[in-house]
């Protein structure tokens, strides 16, 4: 087995939950954690955050340029020409940091898996292919990957997990009609999503850190 991701860590070393959030591409661990401490949600004080690094690739759409990437993109349609052997590498070492949080005490039922574009795609092919029930799967502005292979594979055990989706109604890089597409092949399979829509770009907006407080607590207790 490889070593694990590295990972960039906030909360307590005896933490009853975990949140593990993945950045997007050309980002790193340090991405999303600033927005910690915008978070508000009961349990916040007994779950740890955690942020791993994805691994250096090139990447075909940005002149093979090495940054770190989930998986490769090789067209302006990122829907097109998908990185199948990336994205599965990538998710084999999200499902090990998973392992590893539950070596440390917090059971997958309490573990929320997140992220953002690329990152959030292997959020969704990861957790709703996971054969133990998390707490929660949250993807912000991206899009369901490997469609076609995820209507075979998807798992039973998170079925009835808790999705939240967001998405930038303006988003010129993960276009917001592949978020709807995406969303309504979940919920065409009985997926419960919680999608949400926001006036903005391929970002974050201040809504969506209220509206996503507003679900960790609920997914967190």
């Amino acid at each position: 087995m490889s070593e694990l991701l590295a990972c960039v860590e906030t909360g307590p070393g005896d933490a009853q939950f975990s949140v593990i959030w993945l950045h997007g591409l050309g980002a790193d661990g340090h991405d999303f954690e600033p927005i910690v401490d915008e978070l508000e949600f009961a349990n916040k004080p007994q779950t740890r955050f955690v942020f791993p690094h994805a691994p250096k690739r090139a990447v075909t759409v940005n002149g093979g340029y090495v940054m770190r990437a989930w998986y490769d993109i090789a067209a302006q349609r990122i829907e097109a020409q998908q990185d199948e052997k990336g994205i599965r590498e990538s998710a084999a070492q999200i499902e090990a940091l998973i392992s590893r949080e539950h070596e440390r005490g917090v059971p997958s039922a309490r573990i929320v898996l997140a992220g953002f574009s690329q990152g959030g795609a292997i959020a969704l092919f990861t957790g709703l292919r996971y054969t133990h029930p998390l707490a929660g799967v949250m993807a912000l502005s991206t899009y369901l990957p490997l469609i076609e292979s995820f209507k075979r594979e998807h798992s039973q055990q998170n079925l009835a997990t808790p999705i939240f989706m967001a998405h930038g109604s303006h988003d010129p890089v993960v276009h917001y009609p592949l978020g709807e597409q995406s969303r309504d092949v979940l919920n065409t399979l009985g997926y419960h999503v919680d999608f949400h829509s926001y006036p903005m770009e391929h970002s974050v907006h201040p809504k969506e850190i209220a509206d996503i407080s507003h679900w960790l607590n609920q997914v967190l207790s």
